[in-house]
Protein backbone atom coordinates (compact mmCIF):
# COMPACT_ATOMS: atom_id res chain seq x y z
CA UNK A 1 0.00 0.00 0.00
CA UNK A 2 1.30 3.62 -1.10
CA UNK A 3 1.56 6.41 1.48
CA UNK A 4 -1.05 8.02 -0.90
CA UNK A 5 -3.51 5.21 -0.88
CA UNK A 6 -3.39 4.49 2.96
CA UNK A 7 -3.77 8.43 3.24
CA UNK A 8 -7.19 8.14 1.71
CA UNK A 9 -8.37 4.89 3.34
CA UNK A 10 -7.24 6.85 6.30
CA UNK A 11 -9.59 9.57 5.29
CA UNK A 12 -12.33 7.71 4.38
CA UNK A 13 -12.44 6.07 7.85
CA UNK A 14 -12.48 8.96 9.61
CA UNK A 15 -15.47 10.77 7.29
CA UNK A 16 -17.24 7.48 7.88
CA UNK A 17 -17.30 7.03 11.45
CA UNK A 18 -18.28 11.13 11.29
CA UNK A 19 -21.02 10.79 9.66
CA UNK A 20 -22.39 7.73 11.79
CA UNK A 21 -22.33 10.65 14.80
CA UNK A 22 -24.22 12.81 12.36
CA UNK A 23 -21.38 15.20 12.87
CA UNK A 24 -20.16 17.77 10.38
CA UNK A 25 -16.67 18.56 9.93
CA UNK A 26 -16.68 21.86 12.20
CA UNK A 27 -18.29 19.04 14.93
CA UNK A 28 -15.25 16.80 14.99
CA UNK A 29 -12.91 20.03 14.68
CA UNK A 30 -14.71 21.56 17.71
CA UNK A 31 -14.54 17.94 19.78
CA UNK A 32 -10.58 18.06 18.90
CA UNK A 33 -9.52 21.60 18.80
CA UNK A 34 -8.84 21.56 16.06
CA UNK A 35 -9.51 23.94 12.72
CA UNK A 36 -12.31 22.67 10.00
CA UNK A 37 -9.96 22.90 7.24
CA UNK A 38 -7.24 20.37 8.90
CA UNK A 39 -10.28 18.00 9.23
CA UNK A 40 -10.91 18.65 5.83
CA UNK A 41 -6.99 17.50 4.76
CA UNK A 42 -7.06 14.87 7.02
CA UNK A 43 -10.21 13.51 5.27
CA UNK A 44 -9.16 14.22 2.04
CA UNK A 45 -6.15 12.31 2.29
CA UNK A 46 -3.83 15.43 1.63
CA UNK A 47 -1.66 15.29 4.71
CA UNK A 48 0.53 12.98 6.97
CA UNK A 49 -1.33 12.97 10.03
CA UNK A 50 0.56 12.24 13.05
CA UNK A 51 -0.23 9.65 15.09
CA UNK A 52 -1.13 11.93 17.83
CA UNK A 53 -3.37 13.72 15.38
CA UNK A 54 -5.03 10.32 14.60
CA UNK A 55 -5.29 9.71 18.34
CA UNK A 56 -6.99 13.54 18.48
CA UNK A 57 -9.38 12.58 16.20
CA UNK A 58 -10.18 8.96 17.81
CA UNK A 59 -11.03 10.38 20.92
CA UNK A 60 -13.14 12.93 19.67
CA UNK A 61 -15.02 10.43 18.23
CA UNK A 62 -14.97 8.48 21.82
CA UNK A 63 -13.49 5.13 19.92
CA UNK A 64 -9.57 3.80 19.77
CA UNK A 65 -7.10 4.28 17.43
CA UNK A 66 -7.05 0.91 16.64
CA UNK A 67 -10.91 1.26 15.70
CA UNK A 68 -10.25 4.40 13.68
CA UNK A 69 -7.06 2.68 11.80
CA UNK A 70 -9.67 -0.53 10.70
CA UNK A 71 -10.76 -0.21 7.48
CA UNK A 72 -9.44 -2.91 5.73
Amino acid sequence: MTRDILKKKIGQRIVELREEKGWSQSDLARACLKDRQSIEKIENGKVNSTIYSLLEVATALDISLSKLLDFE
